[in-house]
């Protein structure tokens, strides 16, 4: 059984690293060992809301699951977790087992099948769905097809964490400053493996707009739940910044990966960073497509691992 190194110490502010690229091969670029936690909802196959035609086939799709699956391995610390917001999806009349698949997969890997939550959407949400009309136009049987208003949220962890042992050697500041609310974690039900959690509507003028944004509230549950404050969250599929933003409101450091350079700007504006100035409190730093990771370079005093920080001088050959 192995546990967690350097215990984490609070600092003065956090680190966030945006690394603009595909998360294949930008994933490589990160040290071994070095990440706490990773929280993400990655492309649904052709989804039409979300990814249409992305893929050539479905068979492309799993080999995403596959090679971010090694890299999920590779980087996590030893005992630390990853969650995967996923479901099937329908392209064309035919639905895809996404769910089923990413557990094969990640078991194949050798991780640990940890949890697997329910995320209830508001009912309301089935407005966007539509596929019910057929029952309330034809009345007859065979015309049922559901709305879908869940999807699941996948933990998986890499091998066993003594807990006990790992908040033993954790400065006393930041257990007390990572303790859930109790009060919270009753009234919001976070002990159900169902979360009632309501969708980011597809409306017009969000900031996320165009992007099929995750709620805030799924990366603030389980960013509290699977990490400690000072320690470092990793989004490979950042898509708004959800993550991003929410890691750095919990006193964690992020690192962000998303193909679509043109999310640069909304990524920065949802964490926050809009009018980041060199020399403030919290860190951001944008790593562009092609280009080295030496380019980064964050406070060296940091008394916690900063991923960014170490690969400034540690880059994987890609």
């Amino acid at each position: 059984m192995t546990h967690a190194p350097a215990a984490a110490t609070l600092q003065q502010g956090t680190h966030h690293v945006l690394m603009i690229g595909d998360c294949c091969a930008r994933m490589r670029e990160i040290p071994d060992a070095s990440i706490h936690f990773a929280c993400f909802s990655p492309p649904y196959f052709n989804a039409p809301f979300d990814s249409p035609n992305m893929f050539e086939n479905y068979t492309a799709f799993k080999h995403l699951l596959s090679i971010v699956g090694d890299e999920l391995k590779r980087v996590l610390v030893p005992g630390r977790k990853c969650a995967w917001v996923v479901d099937d999806v329908r392209v064309n009349g035919d639905l895809y087992p996404i769910v089923a698949d990413t557990i094969r997969v990640m078991c194949d890997k050798g991780f640990r099948y940890s949890e697997n939550i329910t995320w209830l959407k508001a009912e309301g949400y089935s407005r966007f769905s539509r596929r019910s009309g057929h029952m309330k136009k034809q009345a007859l049987p065979t015309y049922y097809f559901p709305d879908n208003v869940k999807e699941s949220i996948l933990v998986f962890q890499k091998g066993k964490l003594n807990n006990s042992a790992y908040v033993k050697t954790l400065n006393s500041t930041v257990v007390k400053a990572s303790r859930i609310d109790l009060n919270k974690f009753d009234r919001e039900l976070w002990n159900l493996n169902v979360w009632f959690i309501p969708n980011v509507p597809p409306v017009k003028g969000r900031l996320e707009e165009g992007v099929a944004a995750y709620p805030e509230e799924i990366p603030k549950r389980l960013i509290q739940l699977y990490s400690f404050v000072g320690e470092t969250v990793l989004d490979p599929f950042c898509g708004s910044g959800t993550s991003m933003k929410i890691a750095r409101q919990l006193g964690r450091n992020s690192i962000g990966i998303e193909i679509f350079p043109e999310l640069e700007e909304v990524i920065r504006r949802k964490a926050g960073f809009e009018n980041w100035r060199q020399g403030q409190t919290d860190t951001f730093e944008v790593v562009p497509s092609k280009h080295s990771l030496k380019r980064v370079s964050l406070p060296l005093d940091r008394p916690i691992l900063a991923v960014a920080q170490r690969c400034a001088s540690v880059a994987r050959p890609s």
